[in-house]
């Protein structure tokens, strides 16, 4: 009974039965290991990569974010840019009608006495 078979187990390493079968066995260990850390780099890798996406997500919230109130900012500054836009022309044309009616005075200073006088 001592030399009983377990069943077949692949994750349990063969002990050696054959002559060969523990240099198969160390090479096998080997394989694993190096598969195994193959594995942890992957995982690693792709954990960096979650969290580079997840670091790029933030940055596009915030860069949204930004972008919304430079948008509100820009509607604000063309709504003031116009309300100055309209104040300076009714400025401009404030200080038209002022030139008008000055000329008109002054026209009227130097005709109205030449007239008055010429006709005495």
């Amino acid at each position: 009974m001592a030399n009983r078979e377990q069943p077949y187990d692949p994750y349990i390493p063969a002990t050696g039965e054959a002559p060969n079968a523990g240099a198969q066995g160390q090479n096998g260990n080997h394989r694993t290991a190096a598969l195994q850390a193959e594995i942890d780099s992957t995982v690693g890798i792709m954990r960096d990569n979650i969290n580079k996406v997840s670091e790029r997500g933030a940055r596009l919230d915030t860069l949204q974010d930004k972008t919304d109130n430079l948008a509100q900012s820009a509607q604000g500054f063309r709504r003031g840019a116009n309300r100055v836009r309209k104040q300076m022309w009714w400025k401009d044309m404030k200080m038209r009608m002022c030139l008008i009616v000055g000329i008109i005075i002054l026209l009227l200073v130097i005709i109205v006495p030449t007239v008055v006088a010429t006709q005495k």
